[in-house]
């Protein structure tokens, strides 16, 4: 299973993503049988895309059983966490916040 989330990007990337992924939500698309190369092809699209403007964020993930963690993660932008692979699995980080 393949899925792309995105966050404040333009039109462009929503079209192109959904002409080749589910949309189940707004801005998260699926493909269960998305083989390694068309993968790396729709990342490559993006990716050159994504140069091209500011700002938002993209993320892909993928099961990746030769990874420790079984999984892994390619991200343009700024997440609004930060992804942090500890001993071959990614562990989602957050800043928190004062108590006061």
């Amino acid at each position: 299973m393949t899925i792309i989330v995105t966050v404040n990007v333009s039109a462009r990337f929503r079209g192109f993503l959904a002409s080749c992924m589910l949309e189940i939500a707004p801005g998260v698309y699926t493909a269960p049988r998305m083989t390694r190369g068309i993968r790396d092809r729709v990342w490559g699209v993006v990716e050159s895309w994504y140069g091209e403007t500011s700002g938002g964020m993209i993320l892909m993930t993928w099961k990746d059983n030769s990874l420790r963690g079984g999984q892994a993660v390619r991200v343009l932008g700024t997440a609004p966490t930060d992804l942090v692979e500890l001993d071959g699995m990614f562990l989602a980080r957050t800043e928190l916040g004062s108590s006061e």
